[in-house]
């Protein structure tokens, strides 16, 4: 065999354990021992290697990468940073557990922030409780992220410092079960609360002795009901009955609903407050010219309508406000309360004393006078209207903050519900979470895949298009895999469950997505600090204002100027339109990216991602199929094609070599009927030799051919142009003397030339990395439009490689797809994984591609670019609107103007500030990615 294929078949063999494999200890890679570059004695033990480098650095420092070896014919339990294998592929990695895995994570909604000063106080309070090693917590989607040492605190306590900061944590669902402990009978309910407690979300456990009741109380998203009751059955008890009253309500339905339920409150004081309102807005309008509406207790009346409004529909403000100044903090909800709290308490004082506040405010310029007294102006409208007016805003807000999770909704609303599973003979209709690993499920034309698994018997065309974005259905036979939520669209089958709950491809791809949409980028730090000395710098202008206007005023109107003023300012500033400006866009930029097959880690990846200026492409699984196939016969010296490649594929039917099997196949493809071999060997490094039919045979690269003086007839140059073309030529001769030449090659996946051409239409520079010979790879490189080759580098040279480019003042994304590119994508400043690839490369990336093609790079650094774009307006517009709005309310332009802002209208603006960054964010769900590979 050719160098190159020597090359491209222990590049192929990574992500296939074939028998007699042993893993290299310092990379991880499988090799065979037969094979291996290298070979190490330690401590009794013989290590094997896949490189001189990597014996090198074992020599070096044995005691560093030695330990139990892994099973030689099972998956290898090493891997990057720390993931082994094993726990990529059997999905037991889908856990809660912190990235080091000596920590827990933990994901909870709150309720009452008004704004990211809110945010960043609970994120303060989160980060002080004892074990908390991080704490993050997001304004627009109202959740908290903790990641905590189980050892020194525990979910409850988590929530009780979210109580102590004066917010309230997510209220934990609940769930009941009646057990029978006669096969573990106890004494003590501790035991079990004890293994309960240890669960990941489990708020509280407790276990009744007397009525045998176990009930549980827990956080939906973290476990769920199924998870708990097959905890209680590991631990020895019997479930009997599972009451209809328990909770199961899953994370995003019972978000919905607490959102639901926060836009029906919102909506029943908003209306009330408009009602009141309006009344009150009118007579203080009129300034006495209606009739009707100028009477003595015109005052009492407005205040009559006010205190509602006040007490009621704006006490959420008032008890924010109070909560914020009890620890000693200030934030939107201060701003308000103290405005408008300001404004209704002076008027009640004038309603009350009119006298006492004649002189100072000016009897002559009230409202109206009648029956020959003064009337003191009042501003129960400023209170009442700044209140429904907020109300508003915070209604559309919520209304609009809802629509940046529905990626997440569509994504949970496919998920079947339930599961025809074959069980005791018969076949049987089950709830899918009941549906276990397993299971022979069966399915018929148009339903739904319940979960992930492997067709057992049968045939069908399925529709993944919600899986991969590909419209035409996939042909699925004994041995494919199928995934769940896909929809079965012409045959009948039956499949083995191999995943279910969360561990379906379905369910991991929506908590890739919540785990983005709670996430923070860099970007948002600014925000976060501006937002927690915003309040209280505001206060400071809002009562410099005052007392200006007081001073500088005219006597008659100055302490009224100065009141508008104060109240103009607190209403005007808008912390919350900041703290909306990141997240937002984020939620929807990742949620639109999932829907068109590209899962982004988080907020920082999604950042990095549009500075990107290098994009660095795997050749074998990314460029081209990663799956090498027949590509030419040459026949000579009397033989004829089809007798060549007979004897050829007889001969490799004895080899694991994927470009044996590609000829294999070739020859199986064109209806050959072929023979057994016998004597064979695999010359390594060289080829192979057997006997077929009583013929000599032997097939490999130029090397074998004149170790063994094979005349090679004029086919030298053939081959050279063959390798040329990118592909692997090899030599067949029969009994001593040539018989012809058979390629094979990987081929090229068709998108991959228009997506290279898009990427540098982009501003990219696009690098191509493999480990085949430079020949090789320039000629792949040439048919797709790359420059620059980076060729003959060993997987762990592939790091290397990627740091070199970033001390180049480059800005590198990695895209691969095999175990050996792992360690390049973890390295690289953005990793992307072609999702058809290897979990293990998919776990060590920032963005995962569903679909196996480079379209979705572009489709990556477009959703990035536009995401960023969409961000930075977000935050132009906050900053703006507070840099302008502020002085305005001051009065700034009255020297100038005479324009002397209204309460009211400043707190319009406020309103529509929140509204318009939110709206703003929602444009992203229009996203097209401006180059497509259709």
């Amino acid at each position: 065999m050719s160098e190159s294929s020597v090359i491209q078949h222990g590049e192929a063999n990574q992500s296939q354990h074939g028998n007699g494999q042993v893993t290299d200890p310092v990379c991880g890679m499988r090799v065979d021992p037969a094979t291996a570059a290298g070979s190490s004695e330690w401590d009794g033990k013989m290590y094997h290697f896949c490189s001189d480098a990597c014996k090198t650095k074992f020599d070096a420092d044995p005691a560093k990468y030695t330990g139990p070896e892994p099973d030689a014919t099972g998956p290898s339990d090493s891997g990057p940073q720390g993931l082994s294998q094993t726990a990529a592929t059997d999905g037991s990695h889908h856990t809660r557990s912190t990235s080091d895995g000596t920590g827990e994570r933990v994901d909870f909604s709150i309720s009452g922030m008004s704004c990211a000063a809110c945010a960043r106080r609970v994120e303060q309070g989160l980060g002080r409780a004892p074990g908390v090693r991080k704490a993050s917590v997001n304004f627009a989607t109202n959740k908290a992220t903790v990641e905590y040492d189980p050892k020194q605190t525990g979910v409850r306590p988590l929530l009780d410092a979210v109580r102590d900061v004066g917010y309230e944590p997510a209220k934990p669902a609940r769930v009941d079960f009646v057990v029978d402990d006669s096969a573990r009978p106890s004494g003590s309910s501790q035991p079990l609360e004890q293994h309960l407690s240890r669960l990941s979300g489990i708020v509280n456990a407790t276990f009744n002795l007397g009525t045998m009741e176990v009930r549980v109380e827990y956080l939906p998203g973290m476990t769920d009901a199924a998870t708990i009751r097959k905890a209680v059955a590991s631990f020895g008890y019997r479930v009997r009955q599972t009451p209809t009253n328990s909770t199961d309500a899953a994370a995003e339905d019972s978000e919905q609903a607490a959102r639901q339920v926060e836009y029906r409150d919102l909506w029943i004081k908003f209306w009330l407050a408009a009602v009141l309102s309006l009344p009150v807005l009118v007579i203080a309008m009129s300034h006495g010219r209606i009739g009707f509406l100028n009477f003595r207790g015109v005052n009492w009346l407005q205040l009559a309508l006010t205190t509602p409004v006040v007490f009621y529909c704006g006490w959420s403000f008032y008890r924010g406000a109070w909560a914020a100044f009890r620890h000693r903090a200030a934030d939107m909800n201060t701003l308000i309360a103290v405005g408008t709290g300001t404004a209704y308490l002076y008027s009640v004082a004038a309603t009350l004393a009119p006298q006492f506040f004649a002189g100072a405010a000016g009897a002559e310029s009230g409202h109206g006078s009648g029956h020959g007294m003064a009337v003191v102006p009042v501003y129960f409208e400023a209170a009442s209207v700044i209140i429904a007016l907020i109300l508003l805003g915070r209604m559309l807000e919520s209304r609009a903050k809802g629509h940046t999770s529905d990626a997440i909704r569509r994504l949970i609303g496919l998920q079947a519900k339930t599961a025809r599973v074959l069980r005791d003979g018969a076949e049987k209709d089950i709830p899918v979470e009941e549906v276990v690993p397993g299971d022979l499920v069966v399915l018929r034309p148009g339903e739904k895949v319940p979960v992930d698994g492997t067709v057992a018997e049968g045939a069908s065309a399925v529709d993944e298009s919600m899986l991969t974005g590909e419209s035409l259905p996939v042909e699925k036979k004994p041995g494919d895999e199928v995934f769940g939520a896909t929809l079965n669209k012409t045959g009948s089958f039956s499949f083995k469950a191999t995943k279910v709950g969360r561990d379906t491809a379905l369910q991991q791809i929506v908590k890739l997505v919540q785990d983005a949409q709670g996430s923070k980028a860099p970007i948002a730090r600014l925000a976060d600090v501006i937002s927690g000395i915003f309040t209280p710098v505001v206060i400071c202008i809002a009562i410099a204002a005052f007392v200006v206007w007081y001073v500088l005023a005219p006597v008659d109107v100055r302490f009224i100027s100065a009141l508008i003023a104060f109240v103009s300012v607190l209403i005007i500033a808008c912390p919350c339109a900041l703290g909306l400006a990141t997240p937002t866009a984020i939620m929807v930029g990742t949620g639109k990216g999932a829907e068109t097959g590209v899962l982004v880690k988080g907020g920082e990846a999604l950042e990095t991602a549009h500075k990107l200026t290098t994009i660095v492409l795997d050749k074998t699984g990314t460029i081209t199929k990663g799956e090498p196939a027949l590509t030419d016969v040459i026949a000579a010296n009397g033989f004829t094609e089809d007798e060549l490649l007979r004897l050829a594929a007889s001969a490799e039917r004895g080899s694991e070599h994927p470009l044996g099997e590609a000829i294999v196949k070739g020859a199986e493809g064109r209806g050959l009927t072929l023979a057994s071999a016998s004597s064979f060997n695999a010359v390594a490094g060289h080829g192979i030799e057997a006997e077929v039919d009583g013929h000599r045979l032997l097939l490999g690269n130029l090397r074998l051919m004149r170790e063994r003086n094979v005349v090679l007839d004029g086919l030298g140059d053939r081959a050279g142009e063959l390798a040329a073309g990118g592909k692997t030529p090899m030599y067949v001769a029969v009994d001593g003397g040539l018989a012809g030449v058979v390629a094979v090659a990987d081929q090229v996946k068709p998108e991959s030339k228009s997506a290279v051409a898009a990427m540098k239409r982009m501003g990219l520079e696009v690098v191509m990395m493999t480990g085949d010979n430079l020949r090789t790879a320039e000629a792949v490189a040439k048919l797709v439009g790359i420059d620059r080759v980076l060729a003959e580098v060993l997987p762990e040279g592939k790091v290397e490689q990627v740091r070199r480019l970033q001390q180049e003042k480059k800005v590198v994304g990695m895209v691969g797809d095999g175990i050996n590119d792992a360690p390049a994508l973890a390295q690289a400043d953005v990793g992307i994984a072609i999702g058809t690839g290897t979990d293990v490369a998919i776990e060590a990336s920032d963005v995962t591609l569903i679909r196996g093609d480079l379209w979705g790079v572009v489709n990556a650094v477009s959703l990035s670019r536009a995401t960023m774009r969409t961000i930075r307006q977000n935050l132009f517009w906050a900053f703006i609107y507070n840099v302008i709005g502020i002085p305005v309310a001051a009065g700034l332009l009255y020297p100038l103007t005479g324009w002397l802002l209204s309460p009211i209208i400043a707190s319009a603006a406020m309103s529509f500030s929140s509204v318009s960054v939110v709206a703003n964010s929602l444009r992203l769900r229009g996203f097209r990615a401006p180059l497509t590979g259709d």
